[in-house]
């Protein structure tokens, strides 16, 4: 039986597709209803629960994708990571040139919220994080230009319901070739290399 995409180019750690999401938090939600597909990019904070957790966000009140989340339809959440073309150059063995990537995609249900505390909090917390412990800049909770956009800013939760980790990183070539296709990576994106040796140390592929 075929399996597509193949099982050595899917993640088994829930771990590392979350690793992945904290480092890169820009996020591209999914949704259609009636055949009508929307699509917004937007950062997502995850919190842990019981279950798979969920993503907290925010949409401007006018973007057409909010009322899909009011109707509560199931929507596929994206994260991307680092990714590059590698040319059959790159490799020491003759191969075929491909995309190599790191995707972790996520499905869940929708709550939305219009709570002015509710929303203040959020944007609070999401600030502090994409600031990271070395930011500088810390949103007050009286902020004049918040609070008058409080009421233009629709919050959402997305509880996980399932996971799929898309990391295609040559792993079905000789290792030689791996490494160099890793390398590959590291040149084209420098300031991600920590977060590449991280995603490549604690890969599991599924069996």
């Amino acid at each position: 039986m075929n399996h597509y995409p193949p099982p050595h180019h899917q993640e088994a750690d829930f771990e590392n597709c979350l690793r992945l999401v904290e480092a890169m938090p820009l996020a591209t939600i999914v949704s259609a209803q009636k055949d009508h597909i929307l699509t917004t990019h937007t950062p997502l904070v995850y919190h842990p629960d019981e279950g798979l957790g969920y993503f907290i966000g925010h949409l401007d009140l006018y973007n057409p994708q909010v009322a899909h989340l009011d109707a509560g339809v199931s929507v596929t959440v994206i994260f991307h990571g680092p990714e590059t073309y590698i040319s059959p150059t790159d490799y020491q063995s003759t191969q075929l040139p491909t995309w190599n990537y790191f995707k972790a995609h996520f499905c869940g249900s929708v709550q939305t919220y219009r709570t002015p505390e509710r929303i203040r909090e959020s944007l609070i917390q999401m600030t502090a994080m994409l600031e990271g412990p070395n930011g500088t800049y810390v949103l007050e909770e009286n902020n004049p230009r918040m609070e008058k956009a409080l009421p233009y800013i629709i919050g959402f939760k997305i509880t996980i319901t399932s996971w799929e980790g898309k990391y295609k990183i040559s792993q079905d070539k000789h290792p030689k070739d791996q490494r160099l296709a890793k390398n590959k990576m590291h040149q084209e994106f420098p300031s991600k290399k920590t977060l590449i040796d991280q995603l490549y140390q604690h890969h599991l592929t599924k069996r």
